[in-house]
């Protein structure tokens, strides 16, 4: 009987299972969404919002945590770098599951996993850019001050040698 076993194993050794969670987890702060099926992508949420909810503090203890679970380098940079300053202010629910239908080979369920503050389109608290739209037309105080302004007549320099060149060509 399976009282209370929640875990999902996914069909794979424990190995197996950690080593492809890990390589999910890293194309997911790497690409910040992917496809999979909608058991993995529910097994990899449980596995990788601890990591996020570790990297709102940028510490060398929480790095190497983050970097036992990932293995990768140039992930825990991502993470640490451009993802946890996005989710300093959210407390858990980093990711998104969305169902996509079946997969046309052997009609798995699938879905997206994405985090959250990063998709623009379906960000509901996200703040909107203001389309602003800009005439030719100048505004009052714009057409004030450049009336205002003196206007200050410069002697080109240049003119003279120039001019002093061709008198003693004329001269000769």
């Amino acid at each position: 009987m399976r009282h209370g076993k929640k875990f999902n194993h996914l069909g794979r050794t424990a190995s197996h299972r950690s080593a492809m969670l890990s390589n999910m987890a890293c194309s997911l702060i790497e690409h910040k969404r992917i496809n999979t099926t909608v058991a993995k992508a529910k097994a990899l949420r449980v596995f990788v919002e601890p990591i996020l909810t570790k990297a709102k503090e940028d510490s060398t203890h929480n790095r190497r945590i983050a970097f036992s679970y990932l293995q990768s380098k140039e992930a825990v940079t991502e993470l640490f770098r451009n993802v946890a300053p996005k989710i300093a202010n959210r407390n858990g629910g980093y990711t998104r599951i969305i169902k996509t239908g079946f997969r046309p080979g052997d009609a798995a369920d699938t879905a997206l996993i994405e985090l959250v503050d990063f998709n623009e389109l379906y960000n509901p608290n996200a703040e909107e850019k203001k389309a602003t739209r800009r005439s030719r037309r100048t505004t009052k105080k714009e057409a004030a001050a450049v009336v205002a302004a003196p206007v200050v007549e410069e002697t080109p320099a240049v003119e003279e040698p120039i001019a002093e060149a061709t008198e003693e060509k004329t001269e000769e």
